[in-house]
């Protein structure tokens, strides 16, 4: 029986986290769940493309833009789920199980994890919070929390959209009413919370959110995203 999961993970100059969130996938190996890893590259020049071929990874390359890159590093594989994760996510201990034991029990559901922060504090616990209750109140994680679709829903829905922003909150809604929490914690990068401060940047991410949301056009707001 082949393995069932492809693991897809978009990267632009992503050296830095990498090599962590590959380490964090060892579990999977040794419980005989990953078929394959696909890395979905956008042009990185920072040896993230060195690290994919060590790892054994498949390389897709293509033109940066993360829902692209999803789009295209889904469109490669050939596992019968599919688990999404950025680069600098890392996924916690235990990890495996809660995949084994989602496939098993909900296979017409996806599946994400909590969300947690690589650092210590208030600030990092209040923002996690936050995220992880409107994951679970709005039925909206973002993909720093990783995604977990069996293929044929994944194709169903459609899919990533090649917008330059809130691709993973579009495939959310519409995944609405078949979205679950996952049993374990994907702990992701705080670099640009502590570099923009977390009020701020936590504040920035609800302000985005909600005019997507009122219908605001995805171009505009990266536009608006970029500047600041």
């Amino acid at each position: 029986m082949r393995a069932p999961v492809s693991i897809i993970i978009p990267t632009l100059e992503a050296a830095a986290d990498l090599p962590g969130t590959l380490a964090s996938l060892g579990e999977g190996l040794e419980a005989g769940l990953i078929r394959e890893l696909i890395l979905s590259d956008g042009g990185s020049e920072d040896g993230t493309r060195a690290l994919a071929e060590e790892a054994g990874a498949y390389l897709v390359s293509g033109a940066p833009g993360r829902g692209g890159q999803l789009g295209r590093g889904a469109g490669q594989s050939q596992g019968e789920w599919l688990l999404f994760l950025h680069a600098d996510t890392w996924l916690g201990q235990g990890w495996s199980r809660a995949v084994l034991d989602h496939i098993r029990d909900h296979p017409g559901k996806a599946g994400y994890f909590r969300l947690g922060f690589r650092a210590s504090g208030s600030a990092p616990r209040f923002v996690a919070g936050w995220a992880n209750l409107r994951a679970r109140a709005l039925g909206l994680p973002y993909g720093d929390q990783g995604l977990l679709v069996r293929r044929d829903l994944y194709d169903e829905v459609g899919g990533y959209q090649d917008i330059p922003l809130m691709e993973d909150v579009a495939l959310a809604r519409a995944l609405a009413g078949r979205l679950v929490v996952l049993g374990g914690t994907a702990w992701t990068s705080a670099e640009k919370y502590r570099r923009q401060g977390w009020m701020r940047r936590g504040g920035r991410n609800l302000l985005t959110l909600t005019r997507y949301l009122m219908g605001a056009d995805p171009e505009r707001l990266a536009e608006g995203y970029s500047r600041h």
